[in-house]
């Protein structure tokens, strides 16, 4: 039991310490002030600074209230272990140890969201993945990574939606889109930007010979037009409707619901077909354009900010940054932290969080030394 003190003792002081370095007093004056200006007659009046107004307090509110709890709870849970030690109360180790292990996996979430700082990292997420080279192995790739980040999400709390998808030939996908909704939803996904590999023994194969895929992964932030410097022009866009193909309802296949938005200067396309009309698409597809418009600014920053450190910027299907091998041995590897692990079959139902979070531990040491 004194083994479980020392182990809440120390959360204690993690969140503690965490607790300083966010300045919650701070963080409540100006939940206060938001919360003031968002009860005056005229606060709507600005629609646009409403909007981004009312997503900064949702964001401080839940900052305030959650490290508020997390720190009330770790008092409590090192008050109640010292007075089962003082009273030699063996019946309460179990629940005070279920308390812990609950109490520190959730501070792990947290203190992970706290080190997303990036401009754009609260947003939801716009996840693309695309076949890579393998045919049919290569779109059944892209439905199990697919698979994957969804379950990730609903693990997460978060609201996941598929925006957009292609089916595959004999199995799978060609190509998904999938929305994740939730605050830092961006933020914990962007690093799973690039190339994943998979190898393993193809189902799809009579001969059950091992075979090597890839899918192309893009995370985009997802924001609306009026909370960016993007503007769009209309005389910049081609849109083209036609006929949905594969499943959707009656409505769908007799009616021209599908769009495809071209933007002219950029030559990026995006088509969507899942919803039931053809407004409907429409409005998916200048989210994602947006997000794509707004993904392209950022990487010419970035490509920008890598020339001048003399950095080689590789193209975009160069970036292997993951393999999943499944035989003849079962491994994980991200190819950018070094981070692997054997669980294999746990990573892709959705438990990525270690990968995700070895990513951020190194992508902050490199950002240190530069």
């Amino acid at each position: 039991m004194r083994d479980l003190k020392g182990d809440i003792s120390t959360l204690r002081q993690r969140v503690a310490g965490i607790v300083r370095r966010l300045d919650l007093p701070a963080l409540e004056a100006r939940l206060k002030e938001l919360e003031e200006a968002a009860s005056q007659p005229g606060f709507w009046d600005d629609s646009r600074k409403a909007q981004a107004l009312s997503r900064e307090m949702a964001g401080v509110r839940d900052d305030v209230e959650s490290w508020r709890e997390v720190e009330s709870t770790s008092e409590s849970l090192e008050e109640l272990i010292e007075m089962a030690i003082e009273e030699s109360d063996g019946s309460l180790t179990d629940t005070i140890r279920d308390d812990y292990e609950s109490l520190i996996k959730r501070v792990k979430i947290m203190e992970f969201a706290v080190q997303l700082s990036g401009e754009y990292d609260e947003q939801p997420a716009i996840l693309s993945i695309k076949q890579g080279a393998g045919g049919v192995e290569a779109q059944d790739w892209v439905q199990i990574l697919l698979r994957m980040y969804l379950r990730w999400a609903e693990s997460r709390g978060f609201k996941a939606s598929v925006l957009e998808s292609t089916p595959g030939d004999e199995a799978g996908l060609k190509s998904a889109t999938a929305q994740i909704d939730g605050r830092f939803g961006y933020g914990y996904l962007k690093s799973e930007r690039g190339t994943h590999r998979l190898v393993r023994l193809s189902p799809f194969d009579a001969d059950h010979m091992r075979h090597t895929t890839f899918a192309l992964v893009e995370v985009l932030p997802q924001t609306e037009e009026q909370d960016t410097n993007i503007e769009i022009d209309p005389d910049d866009l081609r849109i083209d409707t036609f006929r949905a193909g594969g499943h959707g309802g009656q409505n769908v296949q007799k009616n021209d619901t599908a769009v495809r938005i071209t933007h002219l200067p950029t030559n990026t396309v995006v088509s969507v077909q899942n919803e039931r009309s053809q407004l409907q698409n429409r409005a998916v597809a200048m989210r994602i354009l947006t997000a794509r418009l707004l993904d392209i600014q950022m990487q010419e920053a970035e490509a920008a900010r890598r020339k001048l450190k003399g950095e080689h910027v590789s193209p975009e299907w160069g970036q292997q940054i993951r393999s999943y091998v499944l035989h003849p041995y079962k491994m994980v590897k991200d190819h950018r932290s070094g981070y692997e692990t054997a669980n294999a079959e746990g990573v892709l139902e959705g438990e990525i969080d270690g990968l995700l979070e070895a990513f951020l531990l190194h992508s902050m040491g490199a950002d240190s030394e530069a």
